[in-house]
């Protein structure tokens, strides 16, 4: 078993459950704070961040959970759908 923390800045919490949701997990809860696939779970969190200055940015945070042959891939993908140009 695995776990690993990531951080995201400049994406809702929503739209990484939704990212989450299209490699293959399913919200547990409304709040979209846990999603869960048969291999593999994650646990959101948001808030702000003032990375410099007056600039405030969403964060989010997610511990994924799962075997670490499925979990690697899944995050892999997971960063590259929630990647923002010009950010």
């Amino acid at each position: 078993m695995m776990e690993e923390t990531r951080e995201f800045r400049g994406i809702s919490k929503r739209l990484a459950a939704q990212y989450l949701e299209t490699l293959g997990g399913e919200r547990i809860d409304e709040a979209g704070d846990r999603i869960e696939a048969d291999d593999w779970s994650a646990e959101l969190s948001e808030r702000k961040v003032n990375p410099m200055g007056s600039i405030t940015l969403n964060e989010v945070e997610i511990r994924f959970e799962g075997e670490a042959d499925t979990l690697r891939p899944t995050i892999e993908r997971f960063a590259q759908k929630a990647m923002r140009a010009g950010g």
